[in-house]
C-alpha cells in the first residue's frame, strides 16, 4: 500500500505500460508464478481484442447506418426532385466527392430545402383540389366535409396547373350558373309581382337558399335547382298566358254588355285595369297586380252581374240590334218586313226557347252580313245617286227651257244661268252613266247569282223602263218638233210677203219659279232622290210600289244627239234663238 500511495501522484498518466509495470511489481510483490502470470496476460490480451473488435464493430455499424442515412438522403433528394418535377436544383453536390459525413451535410440543405418546397406545393395542392371539390359537390347539390387527398408522388406544376385550369372551368360555370339563377329568380318575382303570389313562398318551395337574405355566393347552383327553378317560371308563365287570356275573355265580354246596355263611362272607368290589357301580348302585361285571382274574380262578378242585367232587358236590347240591322238595310236600299222580324223576336223571347245569348250572336250575324252586302252594293248605289242626281238637274233644265222669262235681268237669273250651263254638262253624261250602271249591275247580279232591286224594285228594270221612256220622250220631241215647223211656215211667208217684223213673244204672266220642284217628283216626272217606295205607309204595299215605280221612271231626259238638236231647236225656235246653246233637254 506504501508503493501504491508513493506512485500515486504518477495515476495521472496511465497508461498500457505503466498498468502493466504495476502489474509486475504487484505479481513480484504476491508472488505469482510465470505460468500464472502468463495466463493473466493472454486473458488481458483476450480482453483487449473483445474490446478493440467491439470497438470495430461498433464502428462498422455506424458506417453502415451512415451510408444507409447517405442512400435514403440520396433516395429522397432523387424522391422530392421527381414528385416535383424539378430535374435540377442548384446547390446539390456531387454523390461520389468527399467523405460519408461531408455527403450527408452537402445534401442536407438541398434536401430541406426540397421538403420546404413540397410542403407548400402540398397546401396548394390541397387547396385547388378542395375548391374544386366544393365546386363539384354545389353543381351536384350536396356539399362534402372530407379533406381532399393529395397525391404527393406528383406534385409537378404541370399537374398544378392542370388544377388550376380545371378550377377555373368550373369557377366560370358556377359564374354562369348564378347568373341563371339569379335571372331565373328575378323572372319568379316579376311573375308573382304580376300575378298577385308570394315571392319569397315561391321561391323557397324551389330551394331554401333562394330568398333575399341569403348571399349571392351562397345560393344553390345545382342542376335540381336549375331545373326546378325552370319549370316555376315554365308553370308561372302558362299561369300568366291563361290569366291574361281569361281576363281578355271578361273584358271583351264587359265592353259588349256596355255597349248592348250604354252602360255610362264612370261605371266602365271602374273596370279600366281590366280593358286596359284587352289587346296586349302576355310580355306587354308587367305591372304587379294586374293580373291578381282577385281581380279576374271582380271581373267575373261583373259580367254575371250584366248577364243578368242583360237578360232583363233583353227585349230592348234585341230591338236595339234589329233597328240597326234595318238602318243598314235602309242605307244599303235592300227591302226587309221589320213587323216580321220584331214579331218573331217578340215570340221568341216570350217562349224561353232561345238563349239570350244565341239569339244576340244571331242578330250580330245578321247584321255582319248585312254589313258585308251594304258593302258589295256601295259601288252601284253611289252611281245610282249619281245618277238620280243628274235626273234631277235634267228635270230642272226642263222647267228652266220652258221659262220665257229665264234671260230677264231678275235677280239671281245669272246664277241659274250658270246652273243651266252645268247641267247641260252633267246630263250629257247620262247614257254613259246608264250603261255603267247596267253593266256593273249584271255583273254583281252574276257574282251573287240574285238580282239587284232598289227599295223592292229591279235595278235592271227601272234602267231598261227609264230608257224606254227615254225613247219615247225622244220621238215626241222629234215629233212636236217637225209640228212646230209646220205650223210656223204659214207665218214665216206671210212675214216676207208683207215685209214685216215679227211681233216678240208675249211674256207668261205668271212667272214660274225655277229651281224649285214638288216634293213627289218633277214637272214632268222626275223622280224623288230616294226610290224607294216604302215611303208611302198608308197606301197597299204592292199599289205604291207600281205607283212609285211609274213615278220614277216616267220623266224626260236629256236625248243623245243633245247637240245636233240644240242647234236645230236654236234655228227654228224665236224664244230660244238668243242664246243658241241653252236649249231644253225635252219639249
Amino acid at each position: 500500500m506504501a508503493v501504491t500511495d508513493t506512485e500515486s501522484p504518477h495515476l495521472g498518466e496511465i497508461t498500457c505500460g505503466t498498468l502493466l509495470q504495476k502489474l509486475q511489481e504487484i505479481w513480484d510483490e504476491v508472488g505469482e508464478s510465470d505460468e500464472q502470470r502468463d495466463k493473466l496476460l493472454l486473458q488481458i490480451e483476450q480482453e483487449c481484442l473483445d474490446v478493440y473488435k467491439r470497438k470495430v464493430e461498433q464502428a462498422a455499424k455506424s458506417r453502415a447506418e451512415l451510408l444507409q442515412t447517405l442512400s435514403d438522403a440520396n433516395a429522397e433528394l432523387s424522391s422530392l426532385t421527381t414528385s416535383l418535377g424539378e430535374k435540377s436544383l442548384v446547390g446539390i453536390p456531387d454523390k461520389s466527392s468527399g467523405t460519408i459525413k461531408e455527403q450527408l451535410a452537402a445534401i442536407a440543405p438541398a434536401l430541406e430545402q426540397l421538403w420546404q418546397q413540397k410542403e407548400e406545393r402540398v397546401r396548394e395542392f390541397s387547396d385547388v383540389q378542395s375548391q374544386i371539390q366544393k365546386i363539384c359537390g354545389e353543381i351536384a347539390g350536396g356539399l362534402s366535409n372530407e379533406v381532399p387527398i393529395v397525391d404527393e408522388s406528383d406534385l409537378s406544376l404541370k399537374k398544378l396547373d392542370d388544377f388550376q385550369s380545371q378550377l377555373q372551368e368550373l369557377q366560370k360555370e358556377k359564374s354562369d350558373r348564378l347568373r341563371k339563377v339569379l335571372e331565373f329568380v328575378s323572372t319568379v318575382h316579376d311573375l308573382c309581382a304580376v300575378l298577385g303570389l308570394d315571392f319569397l313562398s315561391t321561391v323557397t318551395e324551389v330551394h331554401p337558399s333562394l330568398d333575399e337574405e341569403t348571399g349571392v355566393q351562397s345560393k344553390s347552383i345545382s342542376n335540381e335547382t336549375l331545373s326546378r327553378l325552370a319549370k316555376t317560371v315554365l308553370t308561372l308563365k302558362d299561369d300568366k298566358k291563361q290569366r291574361l287570356q281569361k281576363l281578355q275573355e271578361l273584358a271583351t265580354q264587359l265592353i259588349d254588355l256596355w255597349n248592348l246596355m250604354d252602360t255610362p263611362d264612370e261605371e266602365r272607368e271602374l273596370f279600366d285595369h281590366v280593358t286596359c290589357n284587352i289587346s296586349s301580348s302576355v310580355d306587354e302585361v308587367t305591372v304587379p297586380g294586374a293580373l291578381a285571382r282577385d281581380l279576374i274574380e271582380q271581373a267575373e262578378v261583373e259580367v254575371d252581374r250584366l248577364d243578368q242585367l242583360k237578360a232583363s232587358r233583353m227585349k230592348e236590347i234585341a230591338f236595339k240590334k234589329q233597328s240597326e240591322l234595318e238602318e243598314i238595310y235602309a242605307r244599303a236600299h235592300v227591302e226587309i218586313n221589320p213587323e216580321s222580324a220584331r214579331e218573331r223576336i217578340m215570340s221568341l223571347i216570350d217562349s224561353g226557347n232561345v238563349e239570350p245569348t244565341e239569339l244576340l250572336a244571331d242578330m250580330d250575324s245578321q247584321i255582319a252580313k248585312a254589313k258585308e252586302e251594304a258593302f258589295s252594293r256601295k259601288d252601284i248605289l253611289d252611281r245610282v245617286e249619281k245618277w238620280m242626281s243628274a235626273c234631277e238637274e235634267e228635270s230642272w233644265l226642263e222647267d228652266y227651257n220652258r221659262d220665257q222669262n229665264r234671260y230677264s235681268a231678275s235677280r239671281g237669273a245669272h246664277l241659274n244661268l250658270k246652273r243651266a250651263e252645268k247641267a247641260r254638262i252633267l246630263v250629257s253624261k247620262i247614257p254613259v252613266m246608264v250603261d255603267t250602271l247596267v253593266a256593273k249591275t249584271r255583273a254583281w247580279e252574276e257574282e251573287h247569282s240574285m238580282s239587284f232591286a232598289y227599295d223592292g224594285v229591279p235595278l235592271l228594270a227601272m234602267l231598261d223602263e227609264y230608257g224606254m221612256l227615254r225613247q219615247e220622250r225622244e220621238e215626241e220631241k222629234r215629233r212636236l218638233r217637225e209640228q212646230k215647223k209646220v205650223q210656223e211656215q204659214p207665218h214665216v211667208e206671210q212675214d216676207s210677203a208683207f215685209s214685216t217684223r215679227p211681233s216678240p213673244a208675249r211674256p207668261v204672266s205668271a212667272k214660274k219659279s225655277v229651281g224649285t220642284r214638288t216634293n213627289n217628283g218633277g214637272a214632268n216626272g222626275t223622280p224623288n232622290r230616294r226610290l224607294s217606295l216604302n215611303a208611302n205607309q198608308n197606301g197597299s204595299r204592292s199599289t205604291a210600289k207600281e205607283a212609285g215605280r211609274r213615278e220614277t221612271l216616267n220623266r224626260p231626259a236629256a236625248p243623245t244627239n243633245y247637240v245636233a238638236i240644240s242647234k236645230e231647236e236654236a234655228a227654228s225656235s224665236p224664244v230660244s234663238g238668243a242664246v243658241d246653246h241653252q236649249v231644253p233637254a225635252s219639249p
